[in-house]
């Protein structure tokens, strides 16, 4: 099952279920929006429930694409986790995930513009898999740890290389610039996937392929991740843990290339849909 929102930043959404055809059906006559407090085991029984023929169609032509779930309490990150990218960066395999967090301000939908700050000197880029929560988790085994887990979806981990590792060597400051966590299109339940960790995975800058990964080269596996996690904090319905990047960002290529305003960055993931996002500064915003 595939869910999205649609609707602008300062608008009220319409939450929607994909069909098969690709068409949309409004579903907010069985729940008014996908947030945080909505979000449970219940929800998708009762979505997976229902006939879509039964729901109204929805023309999507001119509208923004939201991220799939309204702004979560907490946005998790994995650093380290492919294989390919530790090599590329020179560190070795991590005996324990890595964990630090992003600002929930940086959440935005999927196309929204990614903002260049005149402050910024290595702007770059990370396709990632997303995880989203779906009922809260404490202590929970590996074996129990996909129960918590409500969908996946795509997400560009945007970072500010200088800041995460030239300022006082606290990454959170290179991740939490506005519109540093693009999320979606579509939050897809684990019952559409077989496996979720051989999904292909690719990013392209001003149409060069910069990244190509497999999830098979993640060093912590979901339930893993979501296991571990849950050892030091709750995780909370909503809450979006990104698990990594494979090679090919900026910051690990020869010559190093960093994104300035103009630059088109497109990303994808077998099975999770397609982001596009124009770099833009951020005098030409108005927030």
């Amino acid at each position: 099952m595939k869910l999205m929102r649609l609707g602008g930043r300062n608008e009220n959404k319409t939450p929607c279920m994909v069909g098969k055809n690709g068409e949309l059906r409004d579903v907010s006559a069985i729940v008014t929006d996908f947030t945080p407090e909505t979000l449970s085991a219940d929800l998708l029984h009762r979505l997976e429930a229902s006939n879509p023929a039964d729901l109204p169609l929805i023309d999507p032509k001119g509208r923004r694409i939201a991220p799939p779930v309204s702004r979560p309490r907490n946005i998790w990150c994995i650093g380290l986790n492919y294989s390919d990218h530790a090599a590329e960066a020179g560190m070795g395999i991590p005996d324990e995930p890595i964990l630090f967090n992003k600002s929930s301000g940086t959440y935005c939908g999927p196309n929204d513009p990614i903002l260049h700050s005149p402050q910024m000197t290595k702007l770059d880029w990370e396709v990632e898999l997303g995880v989203v929560i779906g009922t809260s988790a404490l202590n929970v085994s590996r074996g129990d740890a996909m129960r918590h887990v409500a969908g996946f979806v795509l997400v560009n981990d945007v970072s500010e290389r200088a800041w995460q590792l030239e300022r006082g060597g606290q990454w959170v400051k290179g991740k939490s610039f506005p519109n540093f966590c693009p999320t979606g299109p579509w939050l897809v339940t684990p019952d559409s996937f077989g496996d979720v960790g051989e999904l292909s995975m690719w990013l392209d800058v001003n149409g060069t392929r910069m990244q190509t990964g497999t999830t098979a080269k993640m060093i912590f596996d979901v339930a893993t991740v979501v296991s571990y996690m849950s050892e030091f904090c709750q995780l909370e319905p909503g809450d979006l843990i990104c698990t990594g990047t494979p090679p090919g960002v900026g910051a690990g290529i020869s010559p190093q290339l960093w994104l300035k305003p103009g630059d088109v960055v497109r990303l994808g993931i077998e099975g999770l849909g397609e982001q596009q996002q124009t770099v833009i500064s951020t005098t030409m915003v108005k927030r």
